[in-house]
């Protein structure tokens, strides 16, 4: 098949593991023929323009900042991205056929891009749907639900809801979600296909672990708890500096929090005021630095507002599972990753803003290396039979087999 993939993530190098790049490449070694779409914003330097990086086809298409940038700027480049990618794919793929489009979201604003793919090449669609907008917005307050922009977006979202021959979801409460708030979608055209990544095997030894300690500056005997991600609105960060402040006198562990977003120099200013000395906080590692120095962590962290009604399930929850470390969260209570980790022995939940919950499990872990190690692998297992892009891939193919085999 020629597959196109029309993806908000900035793709640079196909080479780089990520759910987006692991996926696309899954596609390719496959034997199928790839396209990819991918924004180039503004804060970097480059024109759009199209390059071939092993055997995929990469549409790199000039925009304005999307990510770490002011609301209104964000707001206008979700509004224009969608007449800059149809303009770019016009001129440099008008010659090319696509049998399958596979997009995400966010944005849900690419419904003109879609739209003018399907009808030209009689393609099938199929939705990998990451973020249930506008209602996210409405849940922390950015937008009032029943205004005119609310309408404006919902009505947007139908549309592309309405374009996907298929829609996979991140997990059975988003599938549940969906169908229940949007009556006018058929469940056959739902399904779970959650974030997937493909595992790469531990070789690092006791010798580079120790290392990596020394180079971060991180104390030899400690619990290591990381939380690596976004750090944005939705992750409620407000809590997160919360629970660093609870634990800062607290010696025997060791937090290291790197991303960027809206609220990161909100955590970097309390760093800097309370001068926490069992805490590192960056704003960014390169992809091979980061999955270096997650092997020398003990514990994963996940934080969500829990203002959320939507059922968010947050990919940074792959690469602790692959690491084998265990999971804390602290999320809304709509949220389905509760009982994944409960029901199947990967870590614990407490609802976010309870600092005695969390505080409980922070010392389960800190004090029980053995019951780190089993909640550990029982995570692996659960991603190496759940979660990886060959599970994707058989989820999104299994439609054009049988398809195929109907013909």
């Amino acid at each position: 098949m020629s597959i196109v993939f029309v993806v908000l993530h900035y793709i640079k190098d196909i080479n780089v593991r990520g759910i987006y790049e692991d996926l696309i490449r899954k596609f390719r070694d496959s034997g199928h023929k790839v396209y990819v779409v991918t924004p180039l914003e503004r804060r970097e330097s480059g024109k759009t323009k199209v390059a071939e990086s092993n055997n995929i086809s990469i549409l790199t298409v000039r925009t304005l900042n999307i990510t770490q940038t002011n609301i209104l700027e964000k707001a206008a480049a979700m509004l224009l991205i969608d007449l800059q990618f149809l303009k770019a794919i016009k001129k440099y793929y008008s010659g090319e056929h696509f049998d399958l489009v596979i997009y995400s979201t966010p944005p849900i604003t690419l419904t003109k891009t879609l739209s003018y793919i399907k009808r030209k090449n009689s393609s099938r669609t199929y939705l990998l749907l990451k973020d249930i907008f506008p209602q996210n917005a409405v849940d922390l307050g950015m937008i009032k639900k029943g205004s005119l922009i609310h309408w404006y977006f919902r009505r947007i979202e139908k549309k592309l809801y309405k374009i996907s021959d298929f829609i996979g979801c991140m997990s059975q409460a988003n599938v549940d979600y969906i169908l229940k708030h949007n009556p006018q979608i058929k469940s056959s055209k739902t399904e779970v296909n959650p974030n997937s990544l493909e595992p790469v095997e531990d070789n690092t030894d006791l010798t580079e672990r120790k290392q990596v300690r020394k180079k971060y500056q991180i104390p030899e005997e400690a619990v290591v708890f990381i939380y690596g991600g976004s750090l944005g609105k939705p992750q409620g960060i407000d809590f997160l500096i919360e629970v660093l402040d609870h634990q800062k006198n607290n010696n025997d562990i060791f937090f290291i929090i790197i991303g960027s977003g809206t609220e990161y120099k909100k955590i970097e200013k309390w760093h800097v005021e309370n001068k926490g000395n069992n805490a590192l906080i960056m704003p960014f590692l390169q992809r091979s630095e980061y999955d270096l120095l997650i092997k020398v962590c003990d514990v994963g962290m996940i934080f969500l507002d829990k203002r959320f009604t939507i059922p968010n399930f947050p990919s940074r929850l792959l690469s602790y599972l692959e690491n084998k470390i265990p999971v804390i969260a602290a999320t809304d209570k709509s949220t389905d990753l509760r009982i994944i980790l409960e029901d199947n022995k990967i870590g614990f939940w407490s609802e976010a803003g309870d600092i005695k919950g969390i505080s409980k499990n922070i010392s389960a872990f800190s004090t029980n290396r053995d019951l780190r190690i089993k909640m550990g692998l029982n995570g692996y297992k659960y991603l190496t039979e759940n979660y990886t892009v060959t599970k994707s891939y058989d989820i999104i193919m299994k439609h054009f087999e049988l398809n195929s085999s109907q013909n």
